[in-house]
């Protein structure tokens, strides 16, 4: 008999390898749930009326943990663009970084902040959130047809999409002199894409993605035409490394690109 006790696995994080995501859809209940807008809307007033200093996947903190990677580089876009910048946040939620980083943009930057979403978190964005700098739109197409966009945002994002390089192919279409990726996963090996099942811990919210890793020269590979002006670490802490079937298997990070 063993003196030592098996360390429990978490029963949290990434798990599998998954060929199709057909077959996910059975397991996950995907980003529509009710309760996870509602959540994530409650916090976020409490962030606007400053009752809370700062939200993240609905969780409420009392200190401010700054993406400075990401703040950098619109700033940066904004001093080449003359002190105007006009984001457009594609899955930006509520606008959970606009109200992360908004205070550090300068009075004299001429601030224009567009959400892209869900149709439910459209709504709920108009409804509740929607100012003369924080937008909502229902398209990428809408969005630019209200203000042609200064720099693209993707942040968290991608690898929830059930066709990723799809739509990395069809963003050109929009010729983003600026394109910002933050919070993204790549496998750690030169392997193809990782198809994952996310499994949230319930004091987040009770929830199951499907989620990609991908492999980081075939991302790349769509952004041919842009300069990698920085890449960086994940600003949260403990996401560099990420464990799929606890095994650390992936990374998570950004870059900053800008059109040659």
């Amino acid at each position: 008999m063993s003196f030592f006790k098996q360390k429990k696995k978490n029963p949290y994080g990434w798990f599998g390898d998954y060929q199709k995501w057909e077959a996910l859809t059975a397991l996950s209940g995907g980003y529509e749930a009710g309760a996870i807008l509602d959540k994530t809307k409650n916090a976020l007033l409490k962030v606007k009326n400053g009752e809370a200093v700062y939200e993240r996947d609905s969780v409420l903190f009392d200190k401010k943990i700054y993406p400075y990677s990401v703040i950098s580089a619109l700033l940066y876009t904004a001093i080449e663009c003359g002190n105007n910048l006009t984001v457009l946040d594609f899955g930006g939620s509520l606008g959970s970084t606009y109200y992360q980083v908004k205070d550090v943009i300068p009075k004299a930057v001429q601030l224009h902040w567009s959400v892209v979403e869900q149709e439910n978190y459209v709504r709920s964005g108009k409804a509740v959130f929607e100012d003369d700098v924080l937008r909502f739109h229902f398209t990428i197409a809408e969005s630019e047809a209200a203000k042609k966009a200064d720099v693209l945002l993707l942040s968290s994002v991608v690898q929830y999409l059930e066709k990723p390089h799809a739509f990395l192919e069809d963003i050109k279409q929009y010729n983003f002199k600026y394109i910002l990726i933050d919070r993204t996963a790549f496998v750690n090996t030169e392997r193809p894409d990782r198809l994952t099942l996310q499994i949230v811990p319930p004091e987040i919210y009770e929830a199951r993605y499907p989620a990609w890793f991908f492999n980081e020269q075939q991302f790349l590979a769509h952004f041919e035409g842009y300069e990698i002006k920085m890449e960086f670490d994940s600003f949260v802490a403990g996401e560099q490394e990420m464990e799929i079937d606890h095994v650390k298997a992936g990374y998570d990070k950004g870059f900053f690109l800008i059109k040659k």
